[in-house]
């Protein structure tokens, strides 16, 4: 006699399955800018939640599968996997978020933060302002959040460091802007591999005692916080610039 299936299973992968194609939904529709990107972020956090939810229906299921007569264990075990990979990203970026502060312009210079010129005709609108105006406490909060991020300073010659900035940011897949070598500016935009958010970037190599100074200050066109994104982004690309000079 053929058991009956466990309906906690069932239901279970069914969530499992709504919360992964909610997930792709709102990747697609965000990368190709069809749908905003808050309902986009909104539409992620909705999708972990369902995750979680199919997650504890399964986890239910296979007891029931257990304890019963009834059949549906690789149901339930399904629903646990596919659940797991759409929440634990969306999780796991929630509780990193919840460890830094609300901010999206990250500078290694905050008297004097290198300044963007031609990435600005590509912000367009309603994207974030370059002012830094907003919050008033942002130099605090960036101070306290990331201690480590200050001016590069490098014993070569300056004009060799730059060239080492630009082929830098060059393969960490940021798409250069502009350059200017008399000025010491390179301007490029970085963009994430799921979601395809853009953030802009400004280096600045300048001489100093000698040898050179590099500032860096990566800016979010949208969302209040990066969730450390660009303080990332700039530690990211100094250990590749010390690296770079380091091999000669």
């Amino acid at each position: 006699m053929e058991r009956q299936q466990s309906r906690l299973a069932t239901w279970g992968l069914r969530l499992a399955i709504l919360a992964l194609l909610v997930l792709v939904a709102c990747v697609i529709g965000n990368r190709f800018e069809l749908i905003h990107f808050g309902i986009a972020v909104r539409g992620l956090a909705l999708a972990a939640a369902i995750g979680l939810v199919a997650v504890f229906v399964s986890a239910a299921g296979i007891i029931r599968t257990l304890t019963s007569n009834r059949s549906g264990a690789r149901l339930a075990i399904a629903g646990i996997v596919v659940g797991l990979l759409v929440a634990a990203p969306v999780v796991q970026a929630i509780i990193a978020g919840s460890q830094v502060p609300g901010i999206h312009d990250i500078t290694t210079d905050l008297d004097n933060p290198p300044a963007f010129d031609a990435v600005v005709a590509l912000r367009g609108a309603g994207t974030n302002p370059l002012d830094r105006a907003e919050p008033a406490d942002l130099a605090e909060l960036q101070t306290k959040a990331y201690p480590d991020l200050t001016t590069i300073e490098i014993d070569a010659q300056p004009g060799r460091v730059f060239e080492a900035a630009l082929e830098t940011a060059r393969d960490l897949g940021w798409a250069i802007v502009s350059t200017n070598p008399e000025t010491g500016l390179i301007e490029a935009t970085a963009t994430t591999r799921v979601m395809n958010f853009r953030d802009d970037v400004a280096i600045r190599v300048t001489e100093r005692d000698g040898g050179a100074a590099v500032d860096i200050r990566s800016v979010s066109r949208v969302g209040i916080s990066d969730l450390g994104a660009n303080a990332n982004r700039i530690r990211t690309f100094r250990d590749a610039l010390k690296k770079k000079l380091a091999a000669g």
